[in-house]
């Protein structure tokens, strides 16, 4: 039996335990990052009991109440919105418990000696504003409406604004700014197309979108969305905020940064592709094209990369290019396959970017070029390294691999109609090659050849158990979708089936 609200209290559930660890700082302390990890195992688990009712082909409609006409607070979990919730969440949950030894470890590193009072209002502190993010991809997922999908996605913006102002890297504060200016600059667009939006249909419900098609002023709704989301995919030329973002944070959250970026992929097409899938045509071709110069472009940026987390960041750019190439296709089975990959991609860069962390908060260096023979002393580091480099790379087992080979199957339908799609499909099989080159030279780079003798020292080894095994549970979850694909692809094919 479903619980009653299941849809809100996988939102509430976080805000109340937010709210909890801040009220209560002084006195849970250590304990902050285990409530906030178990609130989100619990938030995943309520997900993992709406799938049933999901796949047996119903919606999960939940309607609070009315704001204003045309504008209704609730939330909806189907094939499409369901998965995407689902994974964000867990990932979520996971980087909790990962977090736990490295925020600490921040704070160290940050505030030096601070005292017992300041050091537990920082810990307690980045939990509760670390909360935040469940609740933003949770109802950027199930949000019905456009106003609500809006609050959820600048409420990211916000969280990262300020886990990147208190617990950042270099340049933190400069760093977080210019995150928020980009984000800043990615809603106005958005908030402008909503409005443009209300005025031709009267609505801001998703249910309604349909009624924009045919409509002259679609195709000026769609590139304002595009550029705004666009800005958020760090899509070639709006990728410049990226490789600084992604590389100053602190990497116990370098996976929800992917999931910030890539959740602008499901908005596409939640909010475009499948109501308005005839009117989208227009930009199919350009957002191809966008996809593919962003791919090679950010391979050969990661490529020139000396420092572990900005390879890891830069790589960023180029793997987001890979879903949106597969939704500019625009065949249903690129789409689903393109949506598949996103969730994916968001996997394996959990673990390829939180290994690159564990990597910098054991030996304190982030220049590959000091570093060498590490697999010694990190031999489960390097393993999980390798895993994160296989799913990046799209190898099997790895669901990865099984979405790749979806999703070009789509773009390839496609290419035997369009001559100059297959030209782009063949160059995008051709630019996974790079992504191999860049993933497997950084494993020779940090963990093979020999040992630097400034990693000699006992204290070079493997980190505790807390930040390894949530990697390995995440690399278990991929392996079971890329063995067992309609898990995720019943769900897709329920809402993308009908393109």
């Amino acid at each position: 039996m479903i619980p009653h609200y299941l849809l809100l209290q996988t939102i509430g559930i976080p805000v109340l335990a937010a709210i909890f660890i801040f009220c209560m700082r002084y006195r849970i302390g250590r304990k902050a990052g285990w409530i906030a990890g178990g609130s989100l195992l619990y938030t995943t688990f309520l997900l993992c009991l709406a799938a049933p009712r999901v796949y047996q082909g119903s919606k999960i409609y939940e309607e609070y109440f009315r704001i204003a006409p045309g504008v209704n607070l609730g939330l909806m979990a189907d094939g499409l919105s369901l998965p995407v919730a689902l994974i964000a969440n867990f990932l979520c949950a996971v980087l909790a418990f990962f977090s736990i030894p490295y925020a600490a470890h921040r704070i160290e590193i940050i505030y030096g000696e601070a005292d017992p009072r300041s050091w537990l209002r920082y810990y307690t502190r980045y939990f509760y504003l670390y909360l935040l993010f469940p609740v933003g991809f949770v109802g950027v997922s199930l949000a019905a409406n456009i106003i609500a999908l809006y609050f959820f996605l600048e409420l990211l913006t916000i969280a990262l604004y300020f886990l990147m102002a208190y617990f950042g890297y270099r340049e933190r504060s400069r760093v977080a700014l210019m995150c928020l200016l980009w984000g800043f600059f990615s809603a106005v667009f958005f908030l402008a197309a909503s409005v443009l939006t209300y005025t031709q249909i009267g609505s801001f419900e998703i249910a309604k979108l349909y009624l924009l098609a045919g409509n002259p002023w679609t195709v000026w709704i769609g590139s304002l969305f595009l550029i705004g989301l666009s800005a958020k995919l760090a899509i070639f030329p709006f990728h410049v905020w990226m490789p600084w973002v992604h590389a100053e944070h602190p990497t116990c959250i370098a996976g929800l940064l992917a999931v910030y970026a890539n959740i602008a992929a499901y908005i596409i097409v939640r909010l475009l592709i499948v109501p308005l899938h005839v009117d989208f045509q227009v930009f199919s071709l350009p957002l191809m094209v966008m996809a593919l110069v962003t791919m090679v472009y950010g391979s050969f940026l990661t490529m020139a990369q000396t420092d572990i987390k900005r390879v890891a960041a830069c790589s960023t750019i180029s793997q987001i290019a890979y879903s949106v190439l597969g939704l500019g296709a625009l065949t249903f089975t690129s789409v689903e396959g393109g949506m598949f990959f996103f969730l994916s991609h968001i996997m394996g860069k959990t673990i390829f970017f939180s290994t690159a962390g564990i990597v910098v908060y054991i030996t304190g260096v982030r220049d590959m070029r000091e570093m060498g023979g590490l697999a010694r002393k990190m031999p489960l580091t390097a393993f999980l390294w390798i895993i994160g480099a296989m799913m990046l790379s799209g190898f099997p087992p790895f669901s990865s691999f099984t979405a790749e080979w979806i999703m070009f199957t789509g773009i390839f339908e496609r290419g035997m109609r369009d001559s100059t799609v297959l030209v782009i499909a063949i160059l995008g099989v051709l630019a996974i090659l790079l992504t191999v080159g860049y993933t497997f030279s950084v494993v020779k780079k940090v963990f093979f050849g020999p040992l630097k003798p400034h990693f000699l020292d006992d204290r070079i080894k493997d980190p505790p158990l807390t930040m390894s095994i949530p990697l390995l549970s995440v690399a278990g979850v991929s392996i079971i979708l890329g063995m067992y694909p309609k898990i995720i692809m019943d769900l897709l094919h329920m809402v993308l089936g009908k393109l």
